[in-house]
């Protein structure tokens, strides 16, 4: 099975990108108005997220963020049959940053969140590493076949992929080594009661904590990254490295600065984040006390 769909999935990658749009627009129609995926997700996501704006603001967003969805998977496939060179055009961004850690070095966790074309942004980075290979902790699918040629279309350009369910041991033969770690750490914690509380959007709101606690464990320089269209198909990232000592910071203060820099770059590109995402899926209550770690009043909901 997984021969034949990723034989289909190749064959569709040779085709023309602009018949490829035209394909996703009219998925994107089927699966968002026909079948209404996630819809009240989505619509629940962008009220509490943007209760100032109109209606019809939120409904623009919306559709900019339907295309900017169908838009990135079927990059996806056409990246299946694109050069480097090619994918290099399309994924720009400051990637010297990384060089630079590199030849003092230094290793380097990368933070981001579901920002569009997160995908096409892994994958550009084999190609620009300089040096520094690229792990990449990422969540297994329960589809076997996707998920084995999800691993294979990640790791094309020499990216090492982490299962997200069993990371600790999967980074033991890397520990010594120099390596840039990419963490899409706006996830959901699997475990609410050992996750950071703090406010995002103004709502209460659980965020993993590993990434700060390995990065102040080991003292691993900490860079966040937003990625921003500069047309339809073409991309870039700006890294900006947040520190090079984090063990200097105070517990949460990390968290903090993340939650702040996500929420920025989603005020600013609304329609490039997950919407469909159901990262609010938890509500707070009095049990999660003693992990507020916001700098304003723990809430008093019960």
């Amino acid at each position: 099975m997984y021969y034949l769909v990723y034989g289909l999935l190749y064959a569709m990658s040779l085709l023309p990108i602009q018949i490829l749009y035209g394909i996703g627009s009219f998925a994107g129609w089927l699966l968002f108005r026909v079948f209404g995926y996630r819809r009240e997700v989505i619509t629940n996501n962008l009220a509490r997220a943007f209760p100032d704006k109109s209606g019809e603001e939120r409904a623009l967003i919306r559709k900019k963020f339907e295309r900017n969805f169908t838009d990135t998977f079927i990059e996806v496939v056409k990246s299946i049959s694109w050069p480097e060179s090619t994918i290099k055009k399309r994924m720009t961004g400051n990637f010297e940053l990384i060089h630079e850690l590199y030849e003092k070095g230094l290793s380097c966790q990368v933070h981001l969140g579901h920002n569009f074309n997160w995908e096409l942004l892994n994958l550009a980075y084999g190609y620009y590493a300089g040096g520094m290979p690229l792990l990449t902790v990422y969540m297994p699918l329960h589809n076997k076949v996707m998920d084995r040629i999800f691993r294979k279309l990640r790791s094309r350009s020499g990216n090492i992929l982490l299962p997200a369910t069993n990371m600790r041991a999967a980074m033991m033969p890397y520990r010594n080594s120099q390596y840039a770690l990419a963490l899409v750490a706006d996830q959901v914690p699997g475990n609410t009661h050992s996750a950071w509380w703090l406010r995002f959007f103004d709502t209460p709101t659980p965020f993993i904590p590993g990434p700060e606690k390995g990065a102040r464990a080991g003292n691993i320089p900490v860079a966040f990254a937003q990625v921003t269209k500069v047309k339809r198909g073409y991309y870039r990232v700006e890294i900006t490295l947040v520190t090079e000592n984090p063990a200097s910071y105070p517990p949460g203060e990390l968290t903090r600065m993340y939650r702040d820099y996500l929420e920025k770059t989603m005020r600013q590109h609304p329609d490039m984040w997950l919407w469909s995402h159901r990262r609010w899926k938890h509500a707070w209550n009095s049990s999660y006390a003693s992990q507020w770690i916001d700098t304003t009043p723990i809430p008093t909901v019960p």
